[in-house]
């Protein structure tokens, strides 16, 4: 095992902390750039541009204790206090799930699927979309900033959730188009939407990362015995909270698709659903896309 010098170089001190993290994370050099960043105040280029530098005592002792809680397994994430996810960062603590890559698939079909609902209703007032089990408030602010004539509401059970999502939200300026409702799935949802996004608790909790399942909100994780707890009781209540034409879209796990498209056919019979693959090629979101009836189109 690797030894610190008592008045490491930014280089030393990497390599300690790199081979101190390798059986803690997939990325140990990356970890160990990122937290030794935010020990210092800077961004990851200036640490790897900086490598001869000696690290003052003070800012050792913190990338000492950084590195001890990530070897807990504990993500980075709430280590820095910040998440990038689709281009925007987010701040984040242990009170909301970290944001995903993944994720972001289910803000660009979001995006993709919005631009044919303005093209299709040219005169329409704002696009009224509901972002459910909201957490940081990732996927909200994201859509907000790329739909600027949207109004987005973000629903989440956790008041602490709700706090971090309140702070991501001032942060991105988006705070005139964002209304956070505190609640159980569409319960506090004032009126019925046009697009209803959510990325779920879909974990079975035996089966995943002993570090998520010690460090990240339970709430956020937990789908029941095989991870579809959630999906049923929010495709139920779907139906009501949206608009003729309007559209969900939910993040799934890669087992899931063949039980959520049973589930959303069940409650829109008349629905499209398909099932979106990631770049993977892992089954990850269910898009259902409600049909119009007559009377409707024609005040179209």
């Amino acid at each position: 095992m690797a030894t610190l010098p008592a008045n490491p170089t930014i280089a030393a001190a990497l390599a300690w902390a790199t081979a101190q993290l390798q059986g803690a994370s997939e990325t140990p050099r990356l970890d160990a750039e990122l937290l030794l960043g935010h020990a210092l105040g800077w961004g990851r280029a200036r640490v790897v541009a900086e490598l001869p530098s000696v690290i003052p005592a003070a800012v050792l002792h913190t990338f000492r204790e950084l590195v001890a809680r990530r070897m807990d397994h504990e993500p980075v994430a709430y280590l820095t206090g910040r998440k990038e996810f689709f281009g925007l960062e987010f701040f984040v603590d242990r009170r909301v799930l970290v944001p995903r890559p993944e994720t972001e698939m289910l803000v660009e079909l979001a995006l993709e699927w919005a631009s044919g609902w303005r093209r299709s209703h040219p005169t329409a007032g704002p696009l009224i979309i509901a972002d459910v089990g909201t957490g940081s408030g990732c996927i909200a602010v994201a859509l907000a900033v790329h739909l600027p004539d949207a109004r987005v509401y973000a629903i989440d059970l956790s008041p602490g959730a709700l706090d971090v999502a309140q702070q991501n939200i001032a942060r991105h300026a988006v705070a005139g188009r964002v209304t956070l409702l505190q609640g159980d799935l569409l319960a506090p949802l004032p009126h019925p939407v046009d697009l209803l996004v959510s990325n779920p608790p879909y974990t079975i909790l035996a089966e995943i990362d002993e570090g998520v399942r010690r460090h990240e909100p339970r709430l956020a994780l937990d789908g029941g015995m095989a991870g579809l707890d959630v999906y049923r009781h929010l495709l139920a209540a779907a139906p009501a909270a949206l608009h003729p034409g309007a559209a969900m879209l939910l993040e799934i796990g890669a087992t899931q698709a063949a039980a959520v498209t049973a589930m959303a056919r069940t409650a829109f019979p008349t629905a499209q659903v398909i099932v979106r693959q990631d770049l993977a090629g892992r089954d990850r979101v269910v898009m259902i896309q409600t049909r119009v009836s007559a009377a409707a189109a024609a005040s179209l």
